[in-house]
């Protein structure tokens, strides 16, 4: 059946169970969803149940929009809208796209915008018949968010298209008889970084992750080139599980070399990933090294980005429908639930995990409808990789900080820009609002102040008390005073000349480069000075020397050459602050997932990691376990 005579049953069908009245101009699908367009907006409106009753007879997201010759001007929409909107809700900025008869209203309190069940939405569209979205205005000024909206704005009709050519795809009629599904390991097995995996049926092939190992030159990209891959216009979708590079970094390579399907994220992952990727690009750019792709394909890949919300049930391909679920990894970190065929099989990739209490995250989903198949991070599989609780982690940090602060010294932190660096802010701030650290300034110097500000353009994907905190309270604990962005190099230069109390969190995390090095050579021949590691210092890396006690320390000199920094700083690593689930963590993961997975295949650590979580879990839960190596394929079904 071709896809005109699939709309037009799927009309008729609508049609049949529309109250009396009712009516609908046409039906179309973009992306995963199905539009239905009328001239009657308001009636929609004025009834909730009418979209949730079809939505549950199709079995499929639906999404209502006004025909264009029945909306008001946007001048007098914008008037109509204000009335209808409490003035508190702080509105500063509407974006009409007469396209799609959607009004984009910005607002600092999206939530008074939405109303309760969403009822001040409804009243918006019976007031100008546009739909209404409503987006949060960052609270700390984003280049990163602001970008991303002028782009998608600007780019608003080939977007449609994409969409259009999207939601074809995805709602084509099933062709094979047979009933069979695949997972190959492309990546990130037996290994940490590049991360990858392909899930096949007959009917569909889908991409979890596509990641670059970038401390790695041998190892460095997923293994793309196989028949199974190959060509990559024949993916249905991409899945990204988080921002981290290590998962996404090579994404808009598939688009260079001719993908052009659809990627599927939360909000957040989606900011993070064009910031990550640019900056991935530009620095290897000034490293001297071969840059894989262009921004222009980064901007491409982000036209075909599509964001669903936790718990958002989506069809992905004819016969698969996702839901992401809480990872507590990073922000937008998601568990990915594969839904395969009328009930055929289940899958779960967890991609990177956190089970356990954080200061920005829930702990990790572990309940799900079904599941047979899980494939598990295991980064602290081994059985002596267990880390200090949070508690002791936090006290142990906050007690080398006073401590320093109290000899006039400076405490240098270097952190990645995601995830660590914002957990560590809020410990500190915390603190000092407690009285248990002086009042000092923290600098933020690298991308870790424009990724702090991504976590305040999304605070619905942090945990119970910071929402509370944020939307009750009113207290937003990134936009505390003693936080000072390092904006420029006068700035930085101005703090190593002017040495005074402070914390300076800088990236990168494991000192191979960025502007903690300034600060190192800075500061590492001072005594009261100290040097915290919070993250995992690799073999090879600047950190992990510094860790080993060498008192000579050999760093660039930004000339060309090198320089040797004498090592007079005390070190100090906390650990605790982890975003991955240490071994006990993964163990309890499992012990409490329901229901009980048939088997668990285990990647994402090294090999003794994978072995070790693997074999325990066989002997603790009884059910077939595997460490998947790359390039092997395994039948599910």
């Amino acid at each position: 059946m071709v896809i005109e005579d699939i709309l037009e049953q799927l009309k008729k069908k609508i049609e049949k169970n529309l109250p009396q009245g009712v009516t609908i101009s046409e039906v179309e699908f973009e992306g995963p969803q199905l539009v239905i367009y009328t001239e009657e907006p308001r009636k929609f409106a004025d009834d909730g149940n009418i979209v949730r009753n079809l939505a549950k007879i199709l079995r499929t997201r639906i999404v209502v929009r006004p025909d264009p010759k029945v909306l008001i001007p946007p001048e007098e929409s914008i008037g109509l809208i204000k009335k209808t909107v409490p003035e508190e809700s702080a509105i500063t900025d509407f974006h009409f796209d007469p396209d799609v008869g959607e009004v984009i209203v910005e607002a600092e309190k999206p939530g008074l915008v939405i109303g309760k069940h969403g009822e001040t939405l409804r009243e918006i569209t019976k007031q100008v018949g546009w739909t209404p979205k409503v987006v949060r205005t960052p609270p700390i000024k984003s280049r990163t968010v602001n970008n991303i909206r002028e782009f998608m704005k600007k780019n608003h009709k080939e977007r449609k298209d994409i969409l259009k050519t999207v939601g074809r795809k995805i709602h084509r009629e099933p062709t094979s008889k047979d009933q069979w599904v695949r997972v190959t390991s492309l990546g990130g097995c037996r290994e940490v970084g590049r991360s990858s995996f392909l899930l096949s049926t007959p009917e569909s092939k889908v991409m979890i992750d596509c990641g670059v190992n970038v401390g790695s030159d041998d190892n460095m990209t997923p293994y793309l080139y196989i028949p199974e891959m190959q060509p990559f216009k024949d993916l249905d979708a991409i899945i990204l599980t988080h921002a981290h590079l290590d998962h996404q970094g090579l994404v808009p390579l598939l688009y260079k070399y001719g993908y052009e399907g659809p990627i599927y994220c939360t909000p957040p992952t989606r900011d993070m990933m064009v910031l990550l990727q640019l900056d991935y690009i530009d620095v290897a750019a000034k490293d001297g090294k071969r840059i894989p792709y262009e921004s222009a394909d980064v901007r491409n890949a982000l036209k075909h980005t599509i964001v669903m919300d936790f718990e958002e049930v989506t069809d992905i391909a004819p016969d698969i429908k996702l839901t992401f679920h809480n990872a507590g990894h990073i922000i937008g970190s998601a568990i990915s639930h594969f839904h395969i065929g009328d009930g055929l099989h289940n899958v779960v990739i967890t991609g990177d995990f956190k089970y356990g209490p954080t200061r920005l995250f829930n702990p990790a989903v572990n309940k799900f409808p079904r599941v047979e198949t899980v494939i598990t991070e295991s980064t602290y599989g081994a059985s002596n990789s267990l880390q200090p609780s949070l508690k002791d982690a936090e006290r142990h940090l906050q007690q080398v900080i006073k401590n320093t602060v109290q000899k006039g010294g400076v405490v240098v932190i270097p952190a990645f820009a995601v995830g660590r660096s914002q957990e560590v802010m809020i410990v500190i701030e915390e603190a000092i609002r407690k009285g248990i650290i002086d009042e000092i300034p923290v600098y933020l110097d690298g991308m870790i102040w424009e990724a702090t500000a991504i976590h305040a353009t999304y605070p619905e994907y942090l945990n119970n008390d910071l929402r509370k905190l944020i939307f009750q309270k009113g207290q937003n604990p990134f936009l505390s005073e003693c936080f000072k962005p390092v904006d420029s190099n006068e700035l930085r230069q101005k703090i190593i000349n002017e040495p005074h109390p402070c914390v300076i969190l800088a990236t990168s995390g494991m000192m191979s480069g960025g502007p903690v090095i300034e600060y190192f050579k800075a500061f590492a021949p001072g005594e009261n000075n100290t040097l915290i590691f919070v993250g995992y210092q690799a073999d090879g890396t600047l950190g992990r020397r510094i860790q080993k006690g060498w008192k000579e320390i050999p760093v660039s000199s930004g000339r060309g050459g090198t320089e040797t920094v004498e090592m007079n700083m005390n070190v100090e690593v906390v650990d605790g602050f982890s975003g991955h689930s240490d071994r006990r963590q993964l163990m309890e993961y499992f012990k409490r997932m329901r229901p009980q997975p048939e088997r668990i295949f285990t990647e994402h650590g090294d090999e003794r990691s994978c072995v070790d979580l693997a074999s325990s879990l066989y002997r603790k839960r009884k059910v077939e376990t595997r460490a998947l190596t790359n390039l092997e394929t395994v039948r599910l079904v």
